[in-house]
């Protein structure tokens, strides 16, 4: 069955609080409502304020821009010929593709999804315009057994959207993991099927946190991008291909239907 395709309608625009000086309270208990409007724009422009931009660049790996900041999600290194330097990055250890042993030291803030000695990560880093934390997930370790609390799915607050990155997810998250993710608008996760989790899983996984945008990465080729796309529709997602690795997103722009929106990947050019 090919991917369903629904148009957007526009939505009227609301005011946001000003971002206040203070700790950033989180937003993930909230639900935001009302039709979406997409919108396209290049890493390079401005962001608005009451706004985020994603880039997905390649792999894993995803900018996330506010006005005055940039994250990058499962960093490996190279975001392409630029001159670069984001302010925050996560990494997954789960191969090497989703982390880099030497990152810049000129990046301000490094967030490994993995602990030391065994322990879990836990980050909650505050940054004005974004909040950034962390869930740990379990990972294989290529002997039919797990690393408890080896790898991470991390969240993103700004503009009063939460934004969840996966990761290199071995296993279905567990009620508590749920629980501490809070709602989750915008969901990017690994549709490989393989060296993550198995399509079904993946969209079981989906339906059970119902976020709002679901944006495909690590897929491997069409044929498991496909398959995803496919099973998602029948789950009762719209799916919609857009043309470019940029989507900005607004609290204002959520789809009134969970939406998955797919992405091509291209490394950052100036």
């Amino acid at each position: 069955m090919a991917p369903m395709l629904r148009h957007l309608l526009p939505a009227v625009l609301l005011p946001l609080p000003a971002l206040a000086q203070e700790r950033i309270p989180s937003h993930c208990l909230a639900f935001a409502e009302g039709p979406a409007r997409l919108q396209t724009a290049a890493w390079t422009d401005p962001v608005a304020p009451d706004s985020v931009r994603l880039t997905y660049v390649d792999h894993s790996m995803v900018l996330i821009q506010t006005p005055s900041l940039r994250a990058v999600t499962d960093f490996n290194g190279y975001l392409g010929n630029v001159d670069l330097v984001p302010d925050v990055v996560t990494m997954n250890r789960a191969h090497t593709t989703h982390f880099t042993r030497v990152p810049d030291p000129a990046i301000p803030h490094v967030l490994n999804g993995w602990g030391e000695a065994g322990a879990a990560a836990a980050h909650d880093l505050d940054l004005g315009e974004m909040r950034i934390r962390n869930v740990p997930t379990d990972i294989r370790n290529g002997r039919g057994g797990r690393i408890p609390d080896g790898n991470s799915i991390f969240l993103f607050e700004a503009a009063g959207l939460c934004l969840g990155h996966m990761g290199h997810l071995h296993h279905e998250p567990t009620e508590e993991d749920y629980a501490a993710m809070g709602r989750v608008d915008v969901a990017m996760v690994a549709v490989d099927g393989g060296l993550t989790l198995p399509i079904e899983e993946v969209i079981a996984t989906m339906e059970r946190l119902r976020a709002s945008v679901v944006i495909p990465i690590h897929a491997f080729g069409p044929v498991p991008l496909g398959r995803f796309a496919d099973g998602m529709a029948e789950a009762g997602f719209d799916v919609v291909r857009l043309e470019g690795a940029e989507l900005v997103m607004s609290r204002e722009r959520l789809p009134s239907r969970p939406t998955v929106m797919i992405l091509e990947p291209s490394f950052l050019g100036e």
